[in-house]
């Protein structure tokens, strides 16, 4: 294993981010990480030789780029980009406002674009990277009543990464994009998994969505943080990374589901889908 790749994680003061930068620096990386609160950063980790917290507003270009300039200068060089801050965002397409959609999409999408946008210059000229990009289950099935816009946040997500590996394959960059199923952190708790502020009951299986979330899966998720970063890493010092990696055995599952039902669609319409085809 080489330990000498350097690492960037973002939003890693808990969940899945936070589990990954301890594994790494157990693992002997050089690991930097960033965070809305860099106290909450540096109280979580620790300080250690090898480790570069960093307070960074990832919807501010200039601040995503001041960080990635500090970690060059830090570090000598950037090889992973680990693409992890979001959050949840719960309510029905008609309850949900235009900014608590809005700022989903900031955060979750446009966060994510501006980390990219300044990391890739440095990975293309030294002609080597990995860019991992945290997308959801939600990103491939959305027929959760009550996580529309969240689901739509993770599919671009999806779509993005996709497109993101066919343009810097060419030079030596690797892109994966990540569908974790239930993992057991903090992502369904108040700070993570936001509700909508105008909730109406007429919504009964949204309501039954979100009581069952909040007080049966939390807490019971299937998925072990540490064993995903585990994997995480394998896939990176991997020589042929997948582009599409499924976290746990419930999103492999609802992925083979999502696989089923596109397949009974195609064929079912398959004449309709011919028909619309000019006629030689």
């Amino acid at each position: 294993m080489d330990t000498k790749k350097v690492w960037l994680v973002t939003g890693a003061s808990k969940g899945l981010g936070l589990t990954l930068v301890k594994t790494l620096l157990n693992h002997g990386y050089q690991v930097a990480a960033t965070s809305r609160s860099l106290n909450a950063l540096e109280n979580a980790v620790g300080k250690q030789e090898a480790f570069l917290p960093l307070q960074v507003d990832l919807m501010n270009e200039e601040s995503v780029g001041s960080a990635i300039s500090l970690v060059l200068e830090t570090f000598g060089h950037l090889d992973v980009v680990v693409n992890n801050a979001g959050y949840g965002q719960n309510g029905t397409l008609e309850e949900i406002t235009d900014e608590e959609s809005r700022q989903n999409f900031d955060v979750n999408v446009f966060g994510l674009l501006n980390v990219i946008r300044k990391s890739i210059p440095h990975l293309r000229e030294q002609q080597s990277g990995h860019i991992f990009n945290i997308a959801s289950i939600a990103g491939m099935i959305a027929t959760f009543p009550g996580f529309g816009v969240y689901c739509a946040t993770k599919f671009a997500v999806v779509g993005l990464t996709e497109a993101l590996s066919a343009e810097v394959g060419p030079f030596g960059i690797h892109s994966t994009v990540v569908y974790p199923g239930y993992f057991r952190t903090e992502f369904l708790s108040d700070d993570s998994l936001k509700l909508a502020k105008n909730r109406m009951d007429v919504y009964v299986q949204a309501r039954e969505s979100e009581r069952l979330h909040k007080e049966e899966i939390a807490g019971n998720q299937l998925g072990d943080p540490e064993k995903a970063a585990e994997v995480l890493i394998k896939v990176a010092e991997s020589d042929d990374p997948a582009l599409h990696l499924f976290l746990g055995s419930d999103s492999y599952g609802l992925a083979q589901q999502k696989l089923k039902t596109l397949e009974s669609a195609l064929e079912a319409n398959k004449a309709l889908s011919h028909s619309t085809d000019f006629k030689n």
